[in-house]
């Protein structure tokens, strides 16, 4: 059976071994990188399944590669691993695309948990036709299954958990959705960290969007999210 490949990119040699050896403890084929050139390289040729990038490091910075990764595959997962705590440097990060951010210092069962957490995400999505689950909204099309906002002829590609945001408002289309839900179900709880990034999510949904002008993500302050379609 082929092993889920995992990509992980750490300058520091001790954590990142530790980081490796994690995962291959748990049966997944793992690669170390040291700085962001040679990973960038290295996702090339290895085109893994998930990667794991640290914010700091020589060379090219965790932010950089991860947007150089994002010009050649818009759907692997990247978890950014870094130091940093400020705010600007946690938006900046789900603005390229990031699908988590886990802060140093961190226990490696969280680490593993949160990346099984969006592995079992991307694996759990069928293939099947019969199996699509899909909402049409005017000249916007978002299939869940597929992960794919379609205009027409373009097409947009989602991360797992822009999808599954989006999902959740569709499902309830035209009704107040709790944000304090949306983060505990998404996030695992409603901490001024998860909603500075349910935020940035909101806004860049809403961006994908706007070519349908009859479809609006309402904000109804203090208290949650609408999405509103006017047949």
């Amino acid at each position: 059976m082929k092993k889920t490949k995992i990509m992980v990119v750490e300058d520091d040699p001790f954590l990142g071994l530790l980081v490796k050896e994690l995962f291959e403890n748990r049966g997944y084929e793992a690669t170390l990188f040291k700085d962001g050139e040679r990973a960038f390289k290295g996702f090339c040729e290895i085109q893994p399944d998930l990667c794991v990038l640290d914010v700091m490091l020589p060379i090219k910075d965790g932010f950089s590669l991860a947007e150089e990764i994002r010009t050649t595959d818009s759907n692997v997962p990247i978890v950014f691993l870094t130091a940093k705590s400020m705010t600007e440097d946690v938006v900046k990060g789900f603005q390229i695309g990031a699908n988590d951010y886990v802060k140093k210092p961190f226990s490696m069962e969280e680490l593993l948990v949160r990346v099984e957490s969006i592995l079992k995400r991307e694996k759990g999505i069928g293939k099947l036709e019969s199996s699509e689950v899909s909402y049409q909204f005017g000249i916007i099309d978002f299939n869940y299954t597929y992960q794919q906002i379609s205009v027409g002829d373009m097409h947009k590609s989602l991360t797992s958990r822009e999808a599954d945001l989006l999902k959740i408002l569709c499902e309830q289309r035209n009704q107040l959705v709790n944000r304090k839900l949306i983060l505990v179900k998404l996030w695992g709880d409603d901490s001024f960290f998860n909603g500075r990034s349910l935020d940035v999510f909101i806004t860049k949904l809403r961006k994908l969007l706007k070519a349908e002008e009859r479809l609006q993500i309402q904000t109804v302050r203090g208290e949650g999210y609408r999405l509103v379609f006017a047949d």
